[in-house]
């Protein structure tokens, strides 16, 4: 005891300091380490939930553009229900015509790229929300995906080659 009190008091205030962040640094992210772990429990349920609830629907879609909740014409009632903290960001919204109405749904951002427009799909939709789509009329034709170029063009290549997921 007498040894670590001695040595206490040998260290430079820079290192104390630089101990002291370094803990508070790791203590940083193992409490983020924990919170992303319970918010992707959290999101897998929802998902699951969101499939099992989806019913396909033959649509018209007729514009697809990023909005802000208020603007994007959804009802006010789920305007309300959005937390205030995600009220600035911007959603996938598509105008589309079901039947004899036009409604206003959010499309999932992982299919919103690939909506086409103009035309006639089977979307598979929970609650207001396009979860999945498939042509309505046999195949939709595919949009060429863009050549990346630069850095993000080789950061893809390497974790082609590593044999890693492409981070999106």
């Amino acid at each position: 005891m007498a040894t670590f009190g001695i040595l206490l008091f040998t260290m430079t205030p820079a290192l104390i300091v630089a101990i002291v962040v370094l803990v508070v640094v790791i203590a940083l992210f193992v409490v983020l380490y924990i919170l992303g772990k319970k918010a992707q429990k959290k999101q897998d349920e929802q998902q699951a939930i969101m499939q099992a609830n989806k019913q396909y629907v033959t649509m018209l879609v007729i514009d697809k553009k990023k909005l802000g909740i208020t603007k994007s014409g959804l009802p006010q009632n789920v305007i309300d229900q959005t937390p205030k903290y995600l009220r600035w960001q911007k959603l996938p919204v598509v105008k589309a015509k079901v039947g004899p109405q036009m409604v206003t749904l959010i499309a999932d951002e992982k299919i919103f790229a690939d909506l086409p427009v103009k035309k006639e799909i089977k979307a598979g939709i929970s609650g207001l929300y396009i979860v999945d789509f498939k042509g309505a009329h046999g195949k939709l034709a595919v949009p060429e995906k863009k050549k990346k170029k630069g850095p993000a063009a080789w950061i893809e290549k390497l974790q082609e080659k590593a044999g890693a997921k492409p981070v999106k």
